[in-house]
């Protein structure tokens, strides 16, 4: 259920309220009775499950990332190319 801001219209009290959907919204404020309306707030979720961070971004030096970078350097490296060393004699 989700929970809904509303504020006081006479005594400015600001309270939440857990309704459903379907409800309708409140009319009365619980501490003095006068007119409410309901705020508009950001809403929260959270996504969970693989695949998903706790936050926008990465964490750095996560197992995953460091076996992934590891993993990948490791297993392929580049040789390095042996020229022997240039004599120019055009001084």
């Amino acid at each position: 259920m989700p929970i809904y801001e509303y504020k006081c219209l006479k005594c400015r009290n600001e309270f939440e309220a857990m309704q459903k959907f379907s409800d309708s919204p409140l009319k009365k404020c619980p501490s003095c009775g006068g007119g409410v309306k309901r705020l508009i707030s950001r809403s929260s979720f959270q996504l969970k499950g693989s695949g998903w961070y706790l936050t926008d971004y990465a964490k750095k030096g996560s197992p995953s990332d460091t076996q992934e970078s590891k993993g990948s350097t490791e297993s392929s490296p580049e040789p390095t190319p042996s020229k022997p060393p240039s004599t120019s004699d055009d001084d």
